[in-house]
């Protein structure tokens, strides 16, 4: 018996399909391969070092922002193998907007994405009669007290992120001096606006807690940025069906610049059993396995194929079919070895000026000056 051991994140969205898949994988080589699954929130997922995992893990479920610190570090198995030159072309084209590209850094594929997603808009289309099209509109159904917004630290570093770009020229990861100091406080002036509204545990609150008020009570109609999740688009899923669609156009430019999120199959540099551990990730990152049981075990596909699926949008309200322009305009976050540090404290700097009286200057000047230090590694 051959065991590999796995690390996914604890929904049922980041855990089911990896089960399912798994033992599908097992049949194939009738039971003689085994992959154990752990999981841990996402907040613990985050928190610890891929450093760490490598040791204990083949298989790793991982967000893209981590290939920079994993390049220059070989901590993971490339998917740049020859038998599998092929497959690796053919995901790259069946990419749904840059997800698949994200994982590549200095010519190396360090992932495959298995999933995707990006900051999107949730409401609950029996709840509300016209979705907010504007910020003015927004504030006023936030005056309401209908409107949830994710701004736990992580979340609100990605809304900046996602409001910013909209507004003006996207934000260029290589450019030390951060962001446009203009538009960089005109952002936090136009979070803070829509922020002094909401209830307080919208500062603790993650999009899967978002999607769970929305879909059980009837309490908020709307959130304007938070991660899409299929899931909550099913019928039975959760008391009431959510629906998923692009974001507020700021500035004419569509649903362009969002925060691109989802997640892919890593494999660890110091694995025992990376044949096995390539096969298997390549199977359940292409179309076949993607639209079929990695969807219909509970996951949100990566794969452009699954997006397309008649059936499969027919089944989720349409989520694929409505978020797909925002994936495809959807912004890659920054990579470099230093990045993820940086993420974590302007998460924390943006989260607690939403709820002070801190200039936005200082915030900015404050953000410029920790991202500059992040490439000082």
């Amino acid at each position: 018996m051959i065991n590999l051991k796995g690390m996914t994140w604890d929904h049922s969205r980041g855990y089911d399909p990896m089960i399912a898949t798994s033992k599908a994988f097992a049949n194939k080589y009738n039971n003689n391969v085994s992959i154990r699954w752990d999981k841990r929130s996402l907040q613990a997922f985050a928190d610890r070092p891929i450093e760490q995992m490598v040791e204990e893990y083949d298989l790793m479920v991982i967000d893209y922002p981590h290939v920079g610190e994993v390049s220059a570090k070989g901590l993971l198995q490339n998917f740049n193998v020859d038998e599998h030159l092929d497959k690796l072309e053919s995901l790259k084209k069946e990419s749904v907007g840059s997800s698949h590209q994200s994982y590549n850094i200095d010519g190396y594929q360090w992932a495959l994405a298995i999933d995707a997603a990006s900051q999107v808009s949730c409401f609950r289309e029996d709840l509300i009669s016209k979705i907010p099209l504007s910020w003015n509109e927004l504030d006023n159904l936030a005056n309401d007290n209908k409107v949830l917004w994710p701004l736990k630290p992580v979340h609100a570093i990605s809304s900046f992120y996602s409001i910013y770009n909209n507004l003006g020229k996207e934000f260029d990861p290589s450019n030390r001096n951060f962001v446009e100091r203009k538009f960089g406080i005109k952002t936090l002036e136009m979070m803070k606006q829509i922020a002094s509204k909401l209830i307080k545990e919208c500062f603790t609150m993650d999009p899967i807690k978002t999607a769970e008020l929305l879909s059980e009570t009837d309490d908020f109609v709307y959130s304007p940025y938070v991660y899409g999740f299929s899931n909550y688009s099913r019928s039975g899923f959760r008391k009431n069906i959510l629906t998923y669609g692009d974001v507020i156009n700021l500035s004419n430019k569509g649903p362009a610049g969002t925060h691109l999120g989802g997640t892919g199959i890593a494999i660890s540099k110091k694995s025992e059993h990376k044949d096995l551990a390539l096969e298997y990730s390549y199977w359940i990152a292409g179309s076949e396995c993607q639209k079929n049981l990695f969807y219909s075990s509970g996951g949100q596909p990566g794969n452009i194929d699954a997006w397309n699926d008649d059936s499969i949008n027919l089944e989720t309200n349409n989520f694929f079919k409505n978020t797909k322009q925002t994936l495809n305009l959807a912004w890659v976050r920054p990579r470099h070895n230093g990045y993820i540090k940086f993420q974590d404290k302007s998460g924390d700097i943006i989260n607690e000026f939403l709820q002070s009286n801190t200039k936005e200057s200082f915030v900015i000047d404050k953000l410029t000056t920790l991202y500059r230090e992040s490439f000082d590694k």
